[in-house]
């Protein structure tokens, strides 16, 4: 049976050595890791995550790590009968040899409030160590004092290096494997598999059984998988993508142009390459981020919070109802009015860097410390004892008076934000006497990548 099994079954590992991906959880030196190797893990986990991703593989490495004795049952095909014999069977092993029994439930979340009451007690007294083993969210699909009882572990889709660790393992296994074959795995077939497969090692094992068991070997006996193989293999045409070279680059900038263009039809076209492609939705939904405040920015403040909302609404749905928000967000930002107007910001920085730091005006320093000796804080007046909430005063730096940074544009909300601006700056020239009005050029693309770089040679 362990020779007819599929693949993915036959070259599941058997160490936790052994075991790829989820670091996090089970790196070296991790809780879960140093609980397995040292046979103790008497508290009950939830391993909760997509499937192909490793759930069940810890689960049969801490069957076959620990002294405890290992149940496996699968939550589809068993019940309330079953699962009271498992529990009496257990009381009966810890009463006359004093064994502890691991419980592995794979798909728990398909157990019914009932059935999974009925498991409580006996996790709650120890009797019964729960692995459960779930592709659904557990905080809804497990009750409460099941989850409170036990540590829940999520894993994360497989990064495509782990795949290509995974495939590759599979080709030199000569015991489970195809390690006593001569195959040839193309380079670009090889990066279709790990890169369709999805973060699924079972998806793309399957891809390259089915690849090797259908494909005839030449003469010389070798058997050789190229693209077009790999493509009928997993059922999905590989395109131009790479997703550490230009056809990245190039299709993320078409994408962000083109929302920032407001031509949604494109952005959505652009989208769907990168998410077929199997580009991580993350680093798509960290550029809608960084657009929401560069190109649409006051001129509708609420396009941050879709952007926001949609990067927490993917972390806690994952793939694939997490596209969802994805498109969401592409949608209302291509649509929404822009501004580009945050780009104040450094024309501020630039003229710092040029003409170094001035002095805070004494009315505006802290009062709470200096203001008996040094006159700290005098003069300073309250802008919300004013009608309007707002009194002509000075914040700049006498240097600086008149000098302009920000021009709102006249789109969206900020048309409004111009009105009031005007308004509070033509208040406060009348009172300061300020005659004149600098308005700093606006900076080039270049200048900002530049002081961008020196945000990131400061924090470094």
């Amino acid at each position: 049976m362990q020779h007819e099994a599929p693949l993915a079954a036959r070259i599941r590992p058997r160490k936790i050595d052994d075991f790829l991906g989820q670091e996090e959880i089970i790196g070296e030196g991790r809780l879960l890791r140093r609980a397995i190797e040292a046979d103790r893990l008497f508290s009950s986990i939830i391993l909760w995550g997509p499937p192909g991703t490793g759930k069940t593989t810890l689960a049969m490495i801490i069957a076959n790590s620990t002294s405890s004795h290992f149940v496996t049952i699968s939550a589809v095909l068993a019940g309330k009968p079953e699962l009271r014999r498992i529990i009496a069977a257990a009381h009966e092993r810890r009463k006359l040899y004093q064994k502890r029994t691991i419980l592995f439930v794979d798909e728990v979340h398909r157990w019914n409030k009932a059935q999974q009451d009925a498991l409580l007690p006996h996790v709650e007294n120890g009797q019964i160590t729960l692995i459960g083993a779930t592709t659904e969210n557990p905080y809804f699909e497990v009750i409460g004092a099941l989850i409170s009882r036990s540590r829940i572990f999520q894993f994360r889709p497989l990064e495509d290096k782990t795949i290509r660790r995974i495939i590759l393992g599979a080709l030199t296994n000569q015991k489970y494997g195809y390690g006593n074959l001569d195959i040839q795995l193309d380079e670009d077939a090889l990066k279709h598999l790990e890169r369709v497969a999805g973060g699924d090692a079972r998806n793309a094992l399957n891809a390259l059984e089915l690849a090797v068991e259908s494909s005839v070997s030449e003469n010389s006996g070798k058997i050789v998988i190229d693209l077009e193989v790999a493509q009928e293999s997993i059922q999905q045409r590989a395109i131009l993508y790479d997703k550490d070279g230009d056809a990245h680059y190039d299709t993320i900038s078409a994408f962000i142009k083109s929302v920032r263009g407001s031509d949604v039809d494109a952005a959505l076209y652009w989208l769907a390459k990168m998410l077929y492609a199997g580009e991580p939705p993350r680093f798509i939904l960290r550029r809608l981020l960084i657009l929401a405040s560069e190109d649409i920015g006051i001129a509708d403040p609420m396009g941050l919070l879709v952007a926001s909302a949609a990067t927490q609404a993917f972390e806690f749905v994952g793939l694939p109802e997490g596209i969802y928000p994805i498109v969401e967000a592409t949608i209302y930002l291509a649509t929404a009015p822009k501004s580009n107007s945050a780009m104040a910001y450094f024309k501020a920085y630039k003229l710092l860097e040029e003409e170094g730091i001035t002095a805070v005006p004494a009315h505006l320093k802290d009062a709470n410390r200096d203001a008996e000796a040094l006159g700290h804080g005098e003069g300073y007046e309250y802008p919300h004892a004013h009608p309007e909430h707002h009194i002509g005063q000075q914040y700049l730096p006498q240097e600086l008076l008149g000098t302009v940074f920000y021009n709102p544009s006249d789109q969206g909300y900020e048309i409004q934000v111009k009105e009031r601006l005007e308004r509070w700056r033509n208040a406060q020239r009348l009172v300061l006497g300020i005659e004149k009005t600098v308005e700093l050029p606006e900076l080039s693309e270049k200048q900002v990548e530049e002081v961008k770089r020196h945000h990131i040679r400061g924090k470094s």
